[in-house]
């Protein structure tokens, strides 16, 4: 069996990393250079950083922050925010991405998915979605969560999978920054019904709510923030204690 990951989110914000809860009352949590470099130390398996609000500016992801950031760490690094072409997806690759995150500019442009696939290949894209449960739909929220598109959570995901997307970051917006669990049924639902591995984003509290998750839904991986940016939960006791569960994960 694949072994799970466990990610640490940095959301960057004027350079800072920072957290809410479900996408609104940002809060400092620190330097991101810094927390990067805690985090491989800590044994995180890979680390996405997202310039959260490059897409509501209307501008680039901060690329000189993505360099001092890729400088200092070993693991796999998605970075995501801002990217609107091809070209956006090349500079952040060049400045030390393994992997580049695309949500509202694919939800705009399709073909996008299929052109950074092509051009880097699947490996390469990781597609986001945010998810809110709206009149129980499963809708996709775009520009931070701010607005509601017409497509199904279940039919975008499959859609993201023809296209050529290589992964999916499923963000609950209904969980996040809660710390009342993981959203189960959706995080089920989408990752039965693809065959490209997905990241559960959204909700983690405690050390249980990821064995929950990787025990009742077929998330690949799973991904927080807060838990981990103010050591509510060190990833080495959360990887022990998943190990002790027998949920395979990368641990000595």
């Amino acid at each position: 069996m694949l072994k799970k990951r466990i990610i640490p989110c940095l959301d960057i914000k004027e350079g800072r990393t920072v957290k809410g809860i479900q996408f609104e009352d940002l809060r400092d949590a620190g330097d991101p250079v810094v927390l990067a470099k805690r985090y491989v130390d800590e044994g995180a398996d890979e680390l996405v950083f997202l310039d959260i609000w490059a897409t509501q500016e209307n501008r680039k992801t901060l690329v000189s922050l993505v360099k001092r950031i890729a400088q200092e760490i070993n693991i796999p690094f998605t970075v995501g925010g801002g990217i609107k072409e091809a070209e956006d997806a090349a500079i952040l690759l060049q400045a030390g991405a393994d992997k580049i995150s695309i949500n509202s500019s694919a939800v705009k442009n399709p073909t996008l998915i299929d052109t950074l696939a092509s051009r880097f290949g699947s490996q390469c894209v990781v597609v986001a979605i945010d998810t809110r449960n709206i009149n129980a739909i499963d809708k996709v929220f775009i520009k931070g969560g701010k607005i509601e598109t017409e497509w199904k959570t279940l039919k975008w995901a499959k859609e993201v999978e023809a296209r050529g997307g290589g992964e999916i970051l499923l963000t609950s917006m209904d969980a996040d920054g809660t710390e009342s669990g993981f959203a189960l049924e959706i995080t089920q639902r989408v990752s039965a019904a693809v065959n490209i591995p997905l990241i559960a984003s959204g909700g983690a509290g405690k050390m249980e709510d990821f064995h929950t998750l990787f025990k009742q839904t077929k998330a690949s991986a799973a991904l927080a923030a807060s838990i981990f940016h103010f050591n509510k939960i060190p990833i080495p006791k959360l990887k022990q204690f998943l190990n002790q569960q027998n949920i395979p994960v990368r641990w000595t």
